[in-house]
């Protein structure tokens, strides 16, 4: 029993070491991929360097996306990092919020007073 314990330790280490990341990548990769099939013309996406366009071009293995009026490059569909929601769409925060969170009615804590710095007056 005692001669099968490393044994056991070192086929853990492999799981952890070696299938664990593998099924991580090929969770991402479909994931990657299920975005870049999901593209269509106007979606407005984040590119992996932070750039923010909407798609105007349609490639194989490329897309051109509109940085402004006029200005499209043309990058790689893996460049695409994010679908980005719709300007001027309401952002769902139901989801974060929850249902079952009791309204106080009441000041939140975050009312201070006056703003000392503001110089308006």
């Amino acid at each position: 029993m005692d001669s099968l314990f490393p044994l056991l330790v070192i086929v853990l280490a492999f799981a952890l070491l070696v299938v664990l990341p593998a099924r991580q990548r090929k969770k991402m990769a479909a994931r990657a991929q299920e975005l870049q099939e999901s593209l269509t013309i106007g979606t407005p996406v984040m590119l992996t360097s932070g750039i923010h366009g909407t798609v105007a071009e349609l490639g194989d293995g490329t897309i051109g996306i509109e940085v402004s009026p006029g200005v499209v490059l043309t990058v790689v569909r893996a460049a695409v990092l994010e679908v980005r929601p719709q300007p001027g769409a309401a952002p769902d925060r139901t989801a974060d919020l929850g249902d079952d969170v009791p309204s106080t009615g009441g000041s939140t804590g975050l009312d201070r007073g006056p703003d000392p710095t503001d110089r308006s007056r």
